[in-house]
């Protein structure tokens, strides 16, 4: 797929971090599926990666999960945070979310091994509502969107450490996403080493949910 097609690239900052089969698959998703680079500092990214570890590290990686999307992986949800973290994340609620919008009281964090992968999948509607950003750590990666209904229409991100993504309305539930996997790994021509990669994932309210009420662990984003 990569390698075939008409290719189009929407640049940031004189790089190319949004890459899809054509202009209007690319016109189509301006603002749906986002990804700003360089949003979190090395000390940021630090900050919120030393956080985690602890509890991290008491779970083991799985290989299996309960709907078949995802291998070597760890996840937990998480709603205290420190002052310096808890400030990062109102940083992506006011950069990817809007005012109308209320957000799950827990963060979704999910840690994938070096040879760990996301397979396709679309999100339910049923855990989160329009809107998920994903502040991306350790390591590169790139996530992958097809079209359910024209697979010939594709986008995809690069994901860099430090680097926020934001996909919303029809990124979510037109296409679908996944995490390729390390021997896939390419942006275009560049190949992307994977690493072990954790994201932490903000998730907007879902349709009729009241922001207290707890919710299953999401399908992987």
């Amino acid at each position: 797929m990569a390698g075939s097609g008409r290719l189009a690239l929407r640049s940031v900052a004189g790089q190319g971090w949004v890459r899809g089969s054509g202009p209007a698959v690319l016109s189509r998703l301006r603002d749906a599926a986002v990804v700003r680079p360089g949003f979190l500092s090395a000390a940021e990214e630090e900050t919120l990666s030393s956080e985690l570890e602890p509890q991290l590290r008491r779970r083991r990686y799985e290989y299996d999960h309960w709907d078949a999307a995802i291998h070597g992986f760890r996840e937990t949800e998480k709603s205290r945070w420190s002052e310096a973290s808890r400030s990062i994340l109102q940083r992506v609620q006011a950069a990817a979310f809007g005012p109308g919008q209320t957000l799950l009281s827990s963060v979704h964090v999910l840690d994938l091994e070096p040879r760990g992968y996301i397979k396709p999948h679309v999100d339910s509607i049923k855990f989160c509502g329009s809107t998920i950003a994903g502040l991306s750590l350790l390591s590169p990666s790139v996530m992958r969107l097809v079209h359910t209904q024209e697979p010939g229409e594709w986008l995809e991100l690069l994901l860099e450490p430090g680097s926020l993504y934001i996909l919303r309305g029809s990124a979510r539930y037109d296409f679908s996403h996944e995490i390729l996997r390390d021997e896939e790994s390419f942006f275009g021509e560049r190949r992307v080493p994977r690493g072990r990669r954790i994201s932490v994932i903000s998730r907007s309210l879902p349709e009729g949910m009241g922001p207290g009420e707890p919710g299953q662990l999401p399908p992987p984003c």
